[in-house]
């Protein structure tokens, strides 16, 4: 961990956000597409397992 000195922090500063009321004109989306998918067959078959492996994916897109 680093330590600061006063000096350091005075030298610090700070500037506000914009109000709400001027960022009505932002529009912020984000897209999320997921899918989970899995296939097993045990087709004709006496006293036998069948096994799966299962795909997953997420996509994200923000715009």
């Amino acid at each position: 961990m680093t330590t600061i000195t006063v000096s350091e922090l005075a030298a610090e500063s700070a500037e506000l956000l914009p109000g709400r009321e001027t960022l009505l004109g932002d529009f912020n989306f984000a897209e999320v597409l997921a899918s989970n998918t899995s296939l097993a067959a045990n087709v004709m078959t006496i006293c036998s397992s069948a096994n799966s492996l299962a795909y997953q994916s997420v996509y994200v897109s923000q715009g």
